[in-house]
């Protein structure tokens, strides 16, 4: 997994939690790499898993819920850092129609080695889309937290339901979104 996704992550447990959070886990986390972290290298995914296990039971927060909260900061965060992804894209639809053709092109040029999970959409009309993620790790939470990111950013209205395929380690997931009529 890409160094991006630990920096950004440390980044949210210090601006949502504390800096002392972020340190404690470091810590208290027996990492392969240390802790230390640069955004271009690669990483195993283990060690995410890892801090979020030991962030959960710090916080009380279920696991689920502070990768999904991870997902939307990241969100947040890839408008940031790669605004080119989001240029000329108008709604929630048409950004997660990109990523497989478009955004996920444009990464593996940035990081030839990264290891990306598909998503394949599916319009049903203008008001439905169906997205599948499937990937080696077990983030659907994550793809999750992404597309409520996406929604938060576009500003609409979107209802989304997810179906979790396969079984059910969290490596394939159906997510239906309907834009919910104003």
């Amino acid at each position: 997994m890409k160094g991006i996704v630990f920096t950004e992550f440390m980044e949210m447990v210090d601006e949502k939690f504390s800096p002392e959070m972020t340190e404690s886990l470091l810590d208290e986390v027996d990492l392969e790499s240390g802790g230390v972290y640069t955004s271009v290298a690669t990483y195993d995914h283990g060690e995410i898993v890892s801090l979020v296990g030991k962030l959960s039971e710090k916080t009380d927060i279920p696991v689920p819920t502070l990768i999904q909260v991870f997902g939307e900061y990241l969100l947040e965060r890839f408008t940031v850092l790669y605004p080119a992804f989001f240029e000329g894209v108008t709604s929630t639809f048409s950004f997660l129609d990109s990523i497989e053709n478009h955004v996920h092109i444009e990464v593996k040029k940035l990081y030839n080695d990264a290891e990306l999970p598909t998503f394949k959409t599916e319009k049903n009309g203008d008001l439905e889309m169906t997205m599948i993620y499937q990937s080696e790790r077990p983030f659907a939470d994550l793809a999750e937290g992404l597309i409520r990111g996406s929604v938060a950013f576009f500003g609409e209205e979107i209802r989304i339901t997810r179906e979790d395929l396969g079984d059910c380690n969290g490596s394939h997931a159906k997510f239906r979104l309907e834009k919910v009529a104003a």
